[in-house]
């Protein structure tokens, strides 16, 4: 799935994943290779891009939203910061 991370100053990751952990208003969810369309508000917090079956990388988010269409999926938030 193709994964791409958003802020309004740059663009912070596009790429290939295996999956992503989100942090949604109503909890954390995680988004996989062939996911429903979906779009979800985002609160501050941790996100986890599972880059391979074995390797992450972790980002902390301020709010946004995120939308999953056709394979892939965009993180729009307000800013992000690589931990």
């Amino acid at each position: 799935m193709t994964l791409e991370i958003l802020t309004p100053e740059k663009k912070i990751f596009s790429g290939e994943v295996h999956g992503v952990q989100l942090p949604g208003i109503s909890g954390l969810f995680e988004v996989l290779d062939k996911h429903a369309p979906l779009v979800s508000a985002l609160k501050a917090g941790k996100m986890k891009i599972l880059t391979d079956k074995t390797s992450t990388v972790t980002y902390n988010i301020q709010s946004g939203f995120a939308e999953v269409l056709n394979n892939k999926t965009i993180v729009l938030v307000e800013g992000a910061e690589e931990i």
